[in-house]
């Protein structure tokens, strides 16, 4: 493990003793420490990152109550030995479509509505293929711990559309996929996920 997953590491575990520990406690002492436990861990990770400490705050504003980790969806769809990407805005790379879970909202009920607003394609949900923790697999470092729930869909309709998140629509052999974004999708992901497509019965994969 490099030193900036250790220090990624170490901030995610530190921010969520503190973020845990204001959810919990009464103690306006305990308050304080845990206060600047958070500001510890912004100031370590600005420093070290070279990024403003107002930026460093914002990936945890909001968060509260017990720490645990952020749901990702993400939605293979084939067309024979074809997979739906779509191509980021952020960083002109692909990926299987997808994105955060809503509060209130299915699992499924998400990564239906994620290939809908990135592609334009209408897709069902038929099966949760792996459950992911993103820390233990090769996707680039990155500041939360997040679980990314995989599901093989099927294609219902719609046509190709880009969105204000995604710049291009396309499907590829999924023996020559292009560039991807391997924060969001991995190659050998979706090479799974196309062994799912071709034998229904395997069991969910997890971790």
């Amino acid at each position: 493990m490099s030193g900036s997953d250790n220090l990624l590491g170490w901030a995610r575990r530190a921010q969520a003793i503190a973020q845990t520990g204001l959810a919990y406690t009464k103690d306006p002492f305990d308050r304080q420490r845990y206060l600047q436990l958070q500001e510890l861990v912004t100031e370590l990770l600005a420093e070290k990152l070279q990024l403003p400490p107002d930026a460093v705050r914002s990936l945890w504003a909001g968060e509260t109550g017990y720490a645990t980790p952020k749901v990702d969806v993400r939605g293979a769809v084939f067309r024979g030995d074809q997979v739906l990407l779509v191509r980021e805005r952020s960083d002109g790379r692909w990926t299987l479509p997808g994105g955060w879970v809503d509060i209130d909202e299915a699992p499924s009920q998400a990564v239906e509505r994620e290939i809908r607003e990135e592609s334009g394609y209408e897709a069902r949900a038929l099966k949760l293929a792996a459950l992911v923790d993103k820390n233990r697999h090769p996707h680039p470092p990155g500041i939360h711990h997040i679980y990314k729930l995989m599901f093989l869909c099927e294609l219902t309709g719609g046509s190709p559309a880009p969105s204000e998140e995604t710049d291009a629509v396309d499907f590829f052999a999924v023996q020559a996929l292009p560039e991807l974004s391997t924060g969001r999708t991995l190659p050998q992901q979706i090479l799974r996920l196309y062994q799912h497509r071709l034998q229904p019965g395997l069991p969910t994969d997890f971790d």
